[in-house]
């Protein structure tokens, strides 16, 4: 799939998001609630996001250039870095609300504007959430994962408001232990975003089983036991080096190897996609 799948998709959360945030602010100030304003600007920071994931979709798509040999993939990752950064300041912010609404005992008083208003954008963020996630994976971008958790933090800040206008008169502390569960939610979901994001950063080896498929490959490939081994996966975004060793006859002629090697080169890209470069010991 193509990233202007993954480009459009995030052009959509923008424009949906920029709704949300009008209609929020308006039914804050009409309702006169500081918790539907800051909702908004919650919403608000989602469209944040959504551009620095659209700047990653872009810079990752960009071919390979001599600064560059192994293509801009990598974008999209620190991309998903930055949501999950703004997740984590979203949370942040969520957990000393929280706090301050307990310590100073203050109750929610909401309208029917307030109601139709969240109840909106709970069903509209939630939407955004899982069609962000199934393109994401569809498309293999952890940005768009990334960013699809976002849009459901949005909606999860927007369910708190809706079970505290439904309960708040009631049980005054709800709407402050809810925030209190939400940004610890979010907390989570940064972990997960940053620990799958950043581990590609680092460097991660190639599961075991294309490994086993590489090395039974070889077994096609020629009469002799190759043995790869020593395998070396870079990962730069959809495009990623495998360097291996092989073993073959110490006096077998050079292009003999060479050919042999080539051959095993091809066979990989054509079955996993995976650009190979081999070095040939001797035995």
């Amino acid at each position: 799939m193509k990233n202007t799948t993954g480009e459009n998709a995030t052009i959509v959360s923008l424009i949906l998001n920029v709704f949300l945030f009008g209609i929020k602010i308006w039914a804050g100030i009409v309702s006169n609630s500081v918790a539907l304003v800051a909702d908004a600007w919650h919403t608000l920071s989602d469209s944040i996001s959504s551009v620095a994931v659209l700047i990653g979709l872009k810079v990752s798509s960009q071919p390979a250039d001599k600064k560059h040999p192994y293509g801009h993939g990598r974008a999209e990752i620190i991309s998903a870095v930055v949501v999950g950064v703004l997740l984590a300041v979203i949370g942040f912010n969520f957990l000393v609300e929280s706090i301050m609404r307990l310590r100073g005992h203050e109750e929610v008083h909401y309208g029917t504007i307030a109601v139709v208003v969240t109840i909106i954008s709970v069903v509209v963020k939630e939407a955004m959430a899982q069609y962000s996630v199934y393109i994401g994976k569809k498309s293999g971008s952890k940005a768009l994962i990334a960013d699809g958790w976002h849009h459901r933090s949005d909606a999860i800040s927007s369910v708190v408001i809706l079970v505290g206008i439904f309960l708040g008169r009631k049980i005054w502390w709800i709407d402050g232990m809810l925030g209190l569960a939400v940004s610890l939610m979010l907390f989570y979901t940064t972990y997960v975003i940053l620990r799958d994001a950043v581990s590609v950063l680092i460097g991660e080896d190639l599961e075991d089983d294309i490994k086993d498929e590489i090395k039974r490959l070889s077994k096609e490939l020629t009469v002799y036991k190759l043995n790869p081994h020593h395998f070396h996966a870079h990962q730069y975004g959809k495009h990623t080096e495998l360097t291996f060793h092989i073993m073959l006859p110490g006096d077998m002629k050079l292009k003999d190897a060479h050919d042999i090697a080539t051959k095993y080169e091809s066979l990989i890209y054509k079955k996993f996609g995976l650009i190979a470069t081999i070095h040939v010991d001797p035995e």
